[in-house]
């Protein structure tokens, strides 16, 4: 078989090092979504606080239900009085309060998921397994939405699981396989459960009051807006994953837990200083920037694919103090108005931003919608200074900077995506035939496509999209494409599409495959010859 040649991809170094760990806590939360946003819309119907509550401009329309609300209590559901015995009582804004739906939701529930797939993700089946019963000590043991002791024990109890596994691989005595597997996993769990509940738990719940104490003191003191100064500049260097998911979205959910909202899920995922930034290209800027910055604003804006950006904030550096100032802008209006999130927006969608924004009731709507806006507006003003400021020195200027941010935008994310492969198909309209590279060809029957990048969404999942859709057009059937994480692969696909830098990885992991590299997911030849190659496999078997 005939593949492309890889890219030779430089790794290590510490920005590599802190961008693995993003994916890797990312990877925890991401596919978990989900469950944060079916609790959140829970909490916004049916507690006080929500957006049809006791505090809501729309209580008139409120009708809690007493067996999802709970209330305080010895009986898992005591029903509407207790509920409003705990409202009297002031713990109406407590969602530990209501232990009918609510309540084990958020302290069980979601720690628990993120347990099991950091157990995945570590050693497969068996690792969640045995993450899951060592978190539940931790959470039993501390007793509040142990979501950092998820992130840290999931792992850790995969890891000794596999450890476990390795002294005595291969010296079982056959048909006792079961016996050993089933019975070193449980004591396994139960041990890492004891330690949990005594040791673990504890630690994490201290470490979980001095970020908590942490963040009351930036808001204490009006300073939380001076995180932008590290936000911005981190996202635009893909380091964000490990500051959002590691401590903003643990830290946000209990705050969530107590008020109903937290202020720290709008810190990255406002769509504000993005737009601006695009919105300011899209005026002021010049040549590919200019032209293409509409489109990019559409999908950072409604898409939330907030990497679409980035290369506009390369191609002109400058720019990241218009972001900082932006992001710095729509962290003070939250802060002052008391603005929110109930859970968390991802991806960054103006849209996923709406839906977490409306549980507090329209107030806190207003006031997100607020934040947006001024910083959109913010990084606007300040980014269409700097580029009217340089815009002579651009038309003058030779080469294409716009193209270099590109790729220097994918070299600091370690892969490519559909988002940049449409900046740089607007930029170049060459740039797709170069890295045609040698034909696709192949005896094996072609059955099974998938499309393999870092995390298995955004990206892969768009570039599937584009083949599905051609493989429609040609008339071809029988062919199954679909999308997964380059570690999620199990040798089981006929045909493996990676981005150039990600193809060695994927031949490691799916070695039998075929593999196609390709440096544009949204209109590579590559996907030309995939489709001819198997049009003519179907026509030969007819």
């Amino acid at each position: 078989m005939t593949t492309t040649s890889p890219a030779a991809t430089k790794a290590g170094g510490l920005r590599t090092g802190v961008q693995r760990f993003g994916t890797f806590l990312s990877g925890m939360i991401m596919p978990n979504i989900a469950a944060f946003i079916a609790w959140g819309f829970i909490t916004m119907l049916f507690i006080p606080k929500g957006f049809f509550g006791e505090e809501s401009p729309f209580k008139w329309h409120w009708y809690p239900v007493a067996e999802l609300i709970g209330g305080g209590g010895d009986s898992a559901i005591v029903g509407w009085q207790g509920a409003m015995t705990a409202v009297a009582e002031g713990d109406g804004g407590n969602i530990f309060a209501y232990v009918g739906l609510v309540g084990p939701m958020v302290t069980y529930l979601l720690p628990l998921l993120i347990a099991n797939t950091a157990g995945r993700m570590v050693y497969g089946e068996r690792g969640g397994v045995v993450a899951t019963i060592a978190t539940m000590g931790v959470i039993v043991g501390t007793n509040i939405p142990m979501f950092l002791g998820a992130m840290i024990m999931g792992p850790l109890a995969a890891y000794v699981t596999k450890q476990m596994d390795r002294l005595w691989d291969g010296k079982i005595r056959p048909g006792f396989e079961m016996l050993v597997n089933n019975f070193s996993a449980g004591i396994l769990g139960m041990l890492l459960a004891i330690f949990g509940f005594f040791a673990f738990g504890p630690v994490m719940l201290g470490i979980s009051a001095v970020l908590g104490g942490a963040v009351d003191w930036l808001v204490a003191l009006n300073l939380l807006p001076l995180v932008s100064i590290i936000v911005e500049p981190a996202k635009v260097l893909f380091l964000n994953n490990a500051i959002n998911h590691g401590v903003f979205t643990p830290l946000g959910i209990e705050q969530a837990t107590e008020t109903g909202k937290s202020i720290l899920f709008l810190i990255e995922a406002n769509p504000g200083p993005g737009l601006g930034l695009l919105l300011a290209f899209t005026f002021f800027g010049v040549g590919a920037a200019k032209a293409s910055a509409p489109g990019a604003a559409i999908i950072q804006f409604f898409g939330g694919i907030q990497e679409i950006y980035f290369p506009y904030a390369l191609s002109k550096p400058t720019t990241i103090l218009a972001l900082i100032a932006g992001g710095a802008a729509g962290v003070t209006t939250n802060m002052l108005l008391g603005g929110g999130l109930a859970f968390p927006a991802a991806p960054g969608s103006i849209i996923a931003v709406t839906a977490a924004a409306i549980g507090p009731g329209v107030p806190n709507l207003l006031t997100v919608y607020l934040s947006v806006i001024i910083a959109a507006v913010v990084t606007f003003l300040i980014a269409g200074v700097i580029l009217r400021a340089s815009r002579k020195r651009d038309l003058e200027a030779e080469g294409d900077s716009f193209g270099d941010a590109i790729a220097q935008t994918e070299a600091n994310k370690g892969k490519s995506s559909a988002a940049m492969d449409a900046l740089r198909a607007s930029s170049s309209a060459g740039a797709a035939g170069a890295a045609a590279g040698a034909g696709v060809a192949t005896d094996r029957r072609i059955e099974n496509i998938v499309f393999a990048c870092d995390a298995g969404m955004g990206s892969s999942a768009m570039g599937a999209s584009v083949l599905r859709n051609k493989f429609k057009k040609a008339g071809v059937e029988g062919v199954t494409v679909t999308n997964q994480a380059i570690a999620n692969l199990d040798g089981t696909a006929d045909l493996v599409v990676t981005q150039q830098q990600l193809t060695d990885r994927a031949k490691a992991q799916s070695p039998n495959s075929l593999h196609v590299s390709v440096d544009n997911f949204m209109n590579s030849p590559k996907y030309e010859e995939v489709v001819e190659m198997v049009r003519e496999q179907r026509d030969t078997d007819a």
